[in-house]
This record gives structure tokens, C-alpha cells and sequence, in this order.
């Protein structure tokens, strides 16, 4: 079905819950583990309805943040969802004290009786007020975000629009860019400021209810991880510092070097060389007709898949005034469809969304008919390995998007992955500040952000920007606000996806064939797992790191 046909209809929360207790009873009464699992079927029914009723929302009022039928529906999923979680809770606990336990997790997997048990830690009823105002403040921050009203040359630009001049071949054109993309987080400041503090006050308030110290626990569990913790993150990050953070300003001055300039500025944080970033060479419309060459010459899958999207058309990618900041890819469970919202600029960024975020697409597309639901429920930094990976297995066809240019995209796009390791770190690590301090005030945030900055970054200047050099560079990161501690996913995975680089360079095929065999995988298996099956090596191991730095040193230097 294309989206555009798509029904939206608002859920009744009386007749959805009525129909939840019918089949939590009928759950209950069932004699055998076989009459349990197909009650679980039934389940299964009811929540993929549920989701796609809720996605299609969320889609829609993101494609356009002015509708007011889609701002009314979004406001009433935001209240309802607690709700629903509720239901997703009371179900779980039914299904971890089940009399036929054994023959269930025989059926759906260890790793799924392992997520409800994190899921019980993560919710409980008493934190539905809470999560409604949370909800409430996300959508604020989006919509603060999404009102950027940028003045330029006669035309009014939001951010994303905004942001090929952000990036634009002459300095001066840049400092102006970065003047008004600053002047705007300035005026905002405030109101940035006040709405990441009530969600920094609510988030806690929900980890004391839930008898935690802080947020950082709680935390981990909203976002799943099943399989490391907070010590092993923090390791993680610790290499980083001590390996990746030095390969990283070798990239930026070799960055430096190519601009000709002095000293690098913040105006040239996402610039590589001085003729300015390769940019795409054709429409939006060519974007997507070489995206679909590619696929279709990458494998029968992929071929498959592109124009299952195409044909039922699952993209919203052209970049307008009143959308949604930023891009994403997301999944209509019922039409066993992937859906990408991205905001085209005429940048290289619009080719990453033909790679990265269809990336998570392909892997939804494959597995979206796997009869167990519970191998759906990716943990982020698996789905992550999916799109960054797939960025790298998109090389061989590059010059469809940027003809002459593609060797110095090749270049950029390498060296772009690695500085975005360190800078994907300190936001994560600032997030552990914030919330393990959560009676800092505003000022002493934007100091401790200032401070990674000088750890991570060490050669970032903001003389230009009076604003951003106390520390404000944070508020643009939506994940901060609307994700608390998935962004070390994106660095978790990145690595795996520099490991798929190196081995496709020796044998593409191979490792081609390795990432199918992960992206089929889905979450039947824990991250851990899931990597060493595909012929990984471990992230968190010591190690792993510092080889890793070694061979892209080579690669660098080719």
C-alpha cells in the first residue's frame, strides 16, 4: 500500500485497553505453553496495529509540523503512550510468570525473556504522569527546533535548509551562515535551557520513584542494553581518548592543511576541502534514481527491497519550511514497511540518507516478516551497524552521485566517520554528567560540555561565536533531548562498520555476505553474539581499539 493511502485513524485507548484485557485473561487461562504462544499471537495483532496507528502519526506531523489535525493527534499520542506501555508491562510480567516459561523462551528466545526483564525495571505505572510531561517537552523542543525561521538572500530557511551554506565552499559565506545558525540558538537559549532542565528534573523524578540514585540506570534500561553496562561504555570511552581522539586531530589537521587556513573554526567544523564539500551533481529525483541503480545492482535483496520502497513510496526526503528537523528511518509494522523522513539540501548529506538510513530500512525490509516479533526488537548499536555499514558497502557506486568528485568524497566520507567517533563519545559522556549531577545548573552544563569539548576536540575554536564558546554547541543535538544515551550506539557501531570496511577491501563478497547474515540475525541473538558470528571483533575487548587505529592509519595514508 503506498503511504500516501495509508489509513489514520485516532485509537480509542477504552476499546484498545478492553481488547488488551481480553487477551491478557485469555493469556492467563490457557492450559499448555502452546495455547499461550498462540494468545501471544494474537498479541502480536493488537500491538503491531497499535504502532503502526502511532508511527503514522508521528510520520505525518513530522512531515509537516504546522498541521494542526497531525499537532492534535501527535499531543494525544504523546498522552496515551505511557498508557500503552503500561499494557506492554502488565503483558511481560504475565509472560516472565508464566507456568510454561520454558516453552515460551524456547519459542521466542532467551534474549526477549532478558529484554522483559529489563523492560520490568524500566516501568511501572507510577512513572505515567511523568512520561507524559516528558513526551510533552520532546515535542516542544522539536517544534522550537523545527520553527527556525532563517532570513537568506531573500529566501526563509529552516536549519536543515540552512545547512549547504553551513558547509558552503567560501569562508565568508560560512561565518555568516554560522552567524545566523548561532543567532538563532542565542535567542532560544532560554527556552533550550528551561526545557532541558525540566526534562533533566523529570527523568530523575522518575529514577527516584523507580528507587534509583539517579537517571544513568534507569536510563540504560529505556534504551535496553542487554548485554554491557556503564563501566564497559565508560572503557570504551577511555580508548577513544587515548587512540582515537589523536588519529582524529591528524584528520583535522590534514583538514586544516587542505583549507589553507591558520586555525581551524568553528565555521569550518564540517568542511574538507577548499573547493568545498563534493556535493551530489544531480536533482533530488537523480539522488533517487541512482539510489535505486545502486540497489539494484548490489544484490537481488537490495534490489528487491528499493523497489518495494519506491513503488509504494516510503520516502519523504525533499527538504520544506514547516517539516521536522533532521532525518530518520521508522517501521509500519502492519504494512511490514519501512518508512524514511529525511530533509534534502543539496548537500552530501542526501546521498546518506540513500546509504545510511536505508541501511535500517533494508535490514527492517528483511526481517519484517519474521514470525517472531521479539527478533524485531534491535538494540540500537546493532541497527546502527546496519546503516554505517551499508555507507561503506555504497562505495563502488559513488560516482553515480558525485561524478569527477567521487575519490574526494571517498576521502571525506573516511575521514568524516573518524572525527565523528570522538565528538559521538562526548556527547554521551556529557549525558552521564548531566544526569549523575542533575542539580547543575544550566551555566555549569554548558561548562562541563565546554571542557569535553577541549578533551574530545582539542582543536575547535570559537572566537566568532561568544555564545558557543560557553558551551551551548549541545542544544542543536536533538538526541540529547529526545534520546538520553542512544548516541553512543552511533559509536559502538561505527566501529563494527570500520571493521566491515577493512574486511570488504580485502574481499567484498565476503564481507557482503557477513552483513547479510547480521542484518538477517536481527536481535535473536545478544550484540555480543551477533558480532562475533559475523566475524567481528568486540569493541568493548582491549585491543580492538588501537588495531583498529593502526589499519585506518593505512588506510589514511593511502
Amino acid at each position: 500500500m503506498k503511504f500516501k493511502d495509508m489509513p489514520y485513524q485516532r485509537l480509542e485507548y477504552d476499546k484498545v485497553k478492553q481488547e488488551f484485557d481480553k487477551i491478557l485473561a485469555e493469556f492467563k487461562a490457557a492450559k499448555s505453553g502452546e495455547q499461550q504462544f498462540e494468545v501471544h499471537k494474537k498479541k502480536y495483532q493488537l500491538f503491531d496495529d497499535i504502532m503502526t496507528t502511532i508511527t503514522l502519526c508521528e510520520i505525518r506531523n513530522s512531515i509537516d509540523t504546522t498541521d494542526p489535525f497531525y499537532e492534535d493527534e501527535k499531543a494525544y499520542c504523546d498522552e496515551i503512550q505511557p498508557l500503552i506501555e503500561n499494557m506492554q508491562h502488565d503483558y511481560e510480567k504475565a509472560l516472565e510468570e508464566s507456568k510454561f516459561r520454558d516453552y515460551l523462551e524456547e519459542k521466542i528466545g532467551k534474549v526477549a525473556f532478558k529484554n522483559i526483564e529489563i523492560g520490568q525495571k524500566a516501568f511501572d505505572e507510577k512513572l505515567i504522569p511523568l512520561m507524559q510531561e516528558e513526551n510533552t517537552l520532546v515535542t516542544e523542543y522539536n517544534k522550537l527546533i523545527a520553527s527556525a525561521k532563517i532570513e537568506w538572500d531573500g529566501e526563509t530557511l529552516n536549519l536543515s535548509l540552512l545547512r549547504k551554506y553551513l558547509t558552503n565552499a567560501d569562508r565568508e559565506i560560512r561565518r555568516k551562515a554560522y552567524q545566523k545558525y548561532s543567532a538563532f540558538f542565542e535567542k532560544n537559549g532560554a527556552a533550550l535551557d528551561e526545557i532541558y532542565d525540566k526534562l533533566v528534573k523529570n527523568r530523575t523524578s522518575q529514577a527516584k520513584l523507580m528507587g534509583y540514585d539517579n537517571f544513568v540506570e534507569l536510563g540504560y534500561y529505556r534504551v535496553n542494553r542487554n548485554c554491557y553496562d556503564a563501566n564497559m561504555v565508560n572503557t570504551f570511552r577511555s580508548q577513544i581518548k587515548e587512540y582515537f581522539v589523536p588519529l582524529a586531530e591528524k584528520v583535522h589537521e590534514r583538514r586544516r592543511a587542505r583549507l589553507g587556513v591558520d586555525q581551524l573554526s568553528f565555521i569550518d567544523r564540517d568542511v574538507y576541502f577548499k573547493n568545498g564539500n563534493p556535493e551530489p551533481t544531480g536533482t533530488p529525483e537523480q539522488i533517487m534514481e541512482a539510489g535505486t541503480t545502486m540497489y539494484h545492482e548490489l544484490s537481488e535483496e537490495t534490489k528487491e527491497f528499493i523497489d518495494f520502497m519506491t513503488e509504494n513510496e516510503l520516502f519523504d526526503v525533499l527538504g520544506r519550511k514547516t517539516k521536522q528537523a533532521g532525518g530518520y528511518m521508522t517501521f509500519l509494522p502492519k504494512y511490514d514497511a519501512p518508512f524514511i523522513f529525511a530533509n534534502f539540501n543539496g548537500t552530501c548529506d542526501d546521498v546518506n540518507v540513500i546509504t545510511h538510513e536505508c541501511g535500517h530500512a533494508f535490514q527492517g525490509y528483511l526481517t519484517a516478516k519474521d514470525p517472531i516479533k521479539e527478533h524485531l526488537d534491535l538494540t540500537m548499536e546493532t541497527a546502527e551497524i546496519h546503516s554505517m555499514s551499508m555507507e561503506f558497502f555504497a562505495r563502488p557506486w559513488l560516482h553515480l552521485f558525485f561524478g569527477e568528485r567521487t575519490e574526494e568524497f571517498l576521502e571525506m566520507q573516511l575521514e568524516d566517520a573518524i572525527v565523528f567517533i570522538p565528538y559521538g563519545c562526548m556527547v554521551d559522556e556529557y549525558q552521564h554528567i548531566v544526569y549523575e549531577h542533575p542539580e547543575l545548573s544550566p551555566k555549569e552544563r554548558n561548562a562541563a560540555w565546554r571542557k569535553l569539548e577541549k578533551t574530545y576536540m582539542p582543536h575547535l575554536r570559537y572566537e566568532e561565536s561568544p555564545y558557543l564558546e560557553t558551551g551551548t554547541y549541545w542544544q542543536k543535538q536533538q538526541h540529547i533531548y529526545n534520546d538520553p544515551f542512544y548516541y553512543i550506539d552511533y559509536c559502538i557501531a561505527q566501529i563494527c562498520a570500520f571493521q566491515y570496511k577493512v574486511k570488504m577491501d580485502e574481499d567484498y563478497k565476503k564481507a557482503w555476505e557477513s552483513y547479510l547474515s547480521l542484518c538477517r540475525a536481527s536481535a535473536s541473538d545478544f550484540f555480543v553474539n551477533l558480532i562475533k558470528d559475523a566475524g567481528l571483533e568486540n569493541p568493548f575487548e582491549d585491543g580492538c581499539i588501537k588495531k583498529l587505529v593502526e589499519k585506518l592509519e593505512g588506510q589514511l595514508n593511502k
